[in-house]
């Protein structure tokens, strides 16, 4: 079984290619909608968020987790990977940062730019990624307001277009751009028309899949065959699972099953039904 984590809704999109070329494989997808987004929180914060989240998918039976989020993936995947999974450990956790370092490599002529949260601009992850496959220019830029506009589905507005060509016309003279966080590819449409001609977008997504796939098959004994799962999948959220459920379909582009809620508690997620939270003033 294949763990998928992410801030919120945009692993969705990753995990809609995961699934596109491992239809038999069983996913477990967990987004942090409760408490995202991520690219402002400082980065003990993103670490606690990052270990509650995986280990609440060890806890699913998952034994190989992909840290969808761009965020995380810069600044606690190292982390993750090594409190989890040192030597003899019979688990993995994979992000997204190198597959999108490779691809931005290979389509780049020489410049590149990357548009990203806070965080991961900060991090310098993508810029040190980047310079170890080549000698490309890298222009990083942080566009805070991207997320949340996604988040509410405004990704067609007018509001949509005007942040995408402010933050693009920071971006002079790149020939490829890197959509450094998963809730970017529902903005194409927008960042397309305002992109000058010839210039490449890469979209990690279906490339990290495509590599996970290519990990499987280097490590045919580390997981169940592929023919041993059923294809299903199982989604949480520490949001609200109904909107969760509404908005979470926009990325993966089919109706979703039944949203289950986690939260906090004692400091670990744990399934808990939205109507015991508490209301109003509360004194513990």
């Amino acid at each position: 079984m294949i763990g998928v984590f992410d801030s919120g809704f945009g692993g969705l999109d990753v995990l809609r290619h995961l699934r596109a070329a491992l239809p038999a494989r069983d996913f477990v997808y967990l987004g942090d909608s409760g408490r995202a987004p991520y690219g402002g929180r400082d980065a003990h914060t993103i670490l606690d968020f990052a270990e509650q989240a995986v280990e609440r998918l060890f806890e699913e039976g998952c034994r190989t987790i992909v840290v969808a989020c761009n965020t995380v993936s810069c600044v606690a995947l190292r982390h993750l990977q090594q409190r989890y999974c040192g030597p003899g450990s019979d688990r993995r956790i994979l992000g997204v940062t190198i597959p999108g370092a490779e691809l931005a490599t290979q389509q780049s002529a020489g410049h590149i730019g990357i548009i990203a949260t806070r965080r991961t601009v900060e991090s310098g992850t993508y810029v040190a990624e980047i310079a170890k496959l080549g000698s490309h220019k890298v222009t990083q830029l942080a566009t805070p307001l991207l997320t949340p506009i996604v988040e509410e589905g405004w990704e067609s507005s007018d509001l949509a277009l005007l942040a995408v060509d402010r933050y693009l016309e920071q971006l002079p003279g790149i020939d490829t751009l890197l959509l450094g966080c998963t809730h970017y590819p529902l903005l194409l449409p927008a960042i397309q028309v305002r992109l000058p001609r010839g210039v490449t977008v890469v979209d990690p997504a279906p490339y990290a899949a495509g590599r996970l796939v290519q990990w499987l098959e280097r490590h045919p004994g580390f997981d169940a065959p592929v023919l041993a799962g059923r294809g299903s999948l199982r989604v949480l959220c520490t949001g609200d699972p109904d909107h969760f459920a509404r908005h979470g379909t926009r990325f993966l582009g089919f109706p979703m099953p039944q949203v289950e809620h986690v939260a906090e508690v004692d400091g670990r997620l744990a399934h808990r039904d939205p109507a015991d939270a508490p209301r109003g003033q509360v004194v513990r």
